[in-house]
């Protein structure tokens, strides 16, 4: 990450150096310790290395982040509540393969499951295909006509041949219909991918889930809280949590995360009220921490 930055942010200055003269020149020099961007030579894109099929797998791996962080949206499942699985099915799931640990850190997932494109795939998962007729495309060809195959189409009274739509014995041209996927249970957490495969998501929390998903709340308001004294962020610190008992015993469970990512030489839990954070769903806890010395 740190060569990738340096290069973009030295090759940038050497652009820029001619409209941006001392800013360029500025960083330039704090980066590479030379005499002057104005020196130097004018960039050649083919320096660089080009990978396009790299490119196309993240365009497409930041499509499915997207869709999983909208369906966590749309359930109302905080982010940092760890889920069980997340299904991606796809016309290509081999190209994903090296990005799946991604996936599941972005999305906070145990497990990223990549399966094939299958015509099987759609029953599987409560998934069909519906098709909508453009009656005003349509309806100049069609006349009166029109209203038979719109009636059709949403009976279910069509087909497909080849690329070829066929409703109701009336074949339709291109633009005189929409045909989408969609789901038959309209709570599922499905989410439809522009090659036409889809991604689902486990939405299932279990108690296990949900006090990993407690002790990561508790990690935010303690960093919080360094923040808010002032630490330095490799200040080590003894820390005391007071909570409700989901969140001791979440605390407890997750003891090595919490002090691992706060940097507490010392974590105690213990059990009150009227705590002055909210955490989870429910919980509140009041922390306490000094830097060690």
């Amino acid at each position: 990450a740190f060569d990738t930055l340096y290069t973009v942010l030295e090759t940038l200055t050497r652009m820029a150096a001619p409209l941006l003269p001392l800013v360029a020149e500025e960083i330039w020099k704090g980066l590479t310790g030379g005499r002057s961007v104005h020196l130097e030579d004018w960039p050649d894109a083919s320096e660089f290395p080009s990978d396009p099929g790299l490119v196309s797998a993240m365009d497409r791996v930041r499509e499915i982040a997207s869709h999983g962080l909208a369906l966590r949206k749309a359930q109302k499942l905080r982010v940092r509540l760890p889920l069980a699985r997340l299904t991606v099915v796809s016309a290509d799931p081999s190209a994903l393969e090296p990005f799946a640990d991604i996936l599941a850190d972005e999305l906070n997932v145990r497990a990223v499951d990549l399966e094939p494109l299958r015509e099987s795939s759609l029953a599987e998962y409560g998934i069909e295909r519906r098709l909508t007729v453009n009656a005003r495309a349509l309806g100049p060809r069609l006349g009166k006509d029109v209203q038979r195959v719109i009636q059709a189409a949403k009976a279910g009274g069509w087909e497909t041949s080849g690329d070829v739509v066929i409703v109701d014995g009336t074949a339709l041209e291109a633009g005189e219909y929409d045909l989408v996927l969609a789901t038959a249970d309209p709570d599922a957490a499905v989410a439809f991918l522009g090659d036409g495969g889809f991604v689902v998501l486990d939405t299932a929390v279990t108690p296990e889930l949900e006090a990993e998903g407690l002790a990561r709340d508790v990690i935010r308001a303690v960093q919080q809280a360094r923040k808010d004294a002032g630490l330095d962020v490799s200040d080590r610190i003894t820390l005391t949590v007071v909570g409700d008992p989901a969140a001791v015993e979440a605390i407890e469970t997750h003891r090595d995360l919490i002090a691992g990512e706060t940097l507490a030489t010392t974590l105690a839990a213990k059990t009150g009220e009227n705590g002055a954070t909210a955490v989870g769903a429910g919980s509140a806890v009041t922390i306490e921490l000094e830097r060690t010395t």
